[in-house]
């Protein structure tokens, strides 16, 4: 008897080495799988203008770091005592407008360095409701509380988004060359639109990423939204506020990604990580045990064949603690 619908997800035609740096951007689930990612030690950049959920928002920001245009003073306003930045998350906000525009153009030229020499492009949409300012006319990635009274808010269509994307795809490719795109859609529901209103969002989207796949040889998909809304299919695997995914289902879903993104060395390496990292979390009855001792020195040993043989392999404080002996 099965208690949930599982269904084939084909591997990747082009599959994911652990010498590949990575760059994520887009909705909060970006954010789950990218940190999923940098836990188990790939190099990983995740939302450099902080989280962004319309594909606008999203377009906007990545041909900042394509062109690696600093934010100039002007594109700042202040509001709750804090100077913003209407493309940025408000963890870029700050009380003083030097240090709010300084984050923010390190962290550009940062995004630049990263998609210029990356593997792979994870792009995930959450929402196709974007939104204007009204006084300014300008699109919104984060309207940092002010009321929304300020802004029109409008539903992309899949025409636009098809367009926008195909444009910044060949601007993306001319910067670098090799660059994979892998495009998903949130499962995260954006019940404050109205549930129906989120279908029809999630349609906007999901038809958009097919088309978008069809049209390019670099692009793919990957069902995270299905994963999670057809497969798990139950409220058992989101959050208190039946909103957004619990670690459970994020767990779920970069499991089924690593079967069909991972190449087989790369599968081997993150098995042989995954070990290290597990001993480096032991934590013992008694510490100063000979038994826990050589427990370490062996996993110690193992880390340093590791890294010798993957120079640009970086295991961290797990590997503090191994040599702390």
């Amino acid at each position: 008897m099965h208690f949930h619908l599982q269904f084939p997800i084909p591997s990747f035609p082009q599959q994911l080495s652990y010498s590949d740096k990575l760059f994520f951007t887009g909705s909060c689930f970006a954010e789950n799988i990218g940190e999923k990612m940098k836990e188990e030690k790939l190099r990983v950049l995740i939302n450099p203008h902080g989280v962004l959920y319309n594909p606008s928002a999203i377009e906007k920001a990545i041909r900042r770091y394509i062109g690696n245009e600093s934010l100039k003073e002007d594109e700042l306003f202040f509001a709750n005592e804090c100077w913003n930045s209407w493309e940025h998350h408000s963890r870029f906000s700050d009380p003083s407008k030097e240090a709010c525009l300084q984050q923010i153009n390190t962290s550009v030229k940062s995004a630049h360095e990263q998609l210029r020499d990356a593997g792979w492009l994870f792009i995930t949409f959450g929402s196709a409701f974007s939104y204007k300012h009204k006084g300014s006319g300008i699109p919104v990635g984060n309207c940092h509380k002010v009321p929304q009274k300020e802004f029109t808010k409008s539903l992309l269509s899949a025409e636009e988004v098809i367009s926008a994307y195909t444009a910044l795809f060949a601007e993306l490719k001319k910067l670098n060359p090799n660059l994979k795109i892998v495009l998903t859609v949130s499962p995260v529901r954006y019940v404050r639109d109205g549930v129906v209103e989120n279908n029809l969002s999630k349609s906007i989207l999901l038809q958009s990423v097919h088309r978008l796949v069809e049209m390019h040889e670099h692009v793919f998909y990957f069902p995270a939204y299905e994963l999670v809304i057809d497969d798990l299919r139950d409220y058992r695997f989101y959050k208190e506020d039946l909103v957004h995914p619990n670690e459970q289902a994020i767990d779920y879903v970069f499991g089924k990604l690593k079967e069909v993104l991972f190449d087989s060395s790369a599968k081997d390496l993150n098995k042989s990580i995954r070990e290290i990292l597990d001993a480096a979390k032991h934590r013992p009855f008694n510490e100063n045990s000979e038994a826990h001792k050589k427990f370490k020195r062996t996993f110690e040993e193992r880390s340093l064949q590791l890294q010798k043989k993957y120079p640009f392999l970086d295991l961290g404080a797990g590997l503090d603690y191994l040599k702390s002996s």
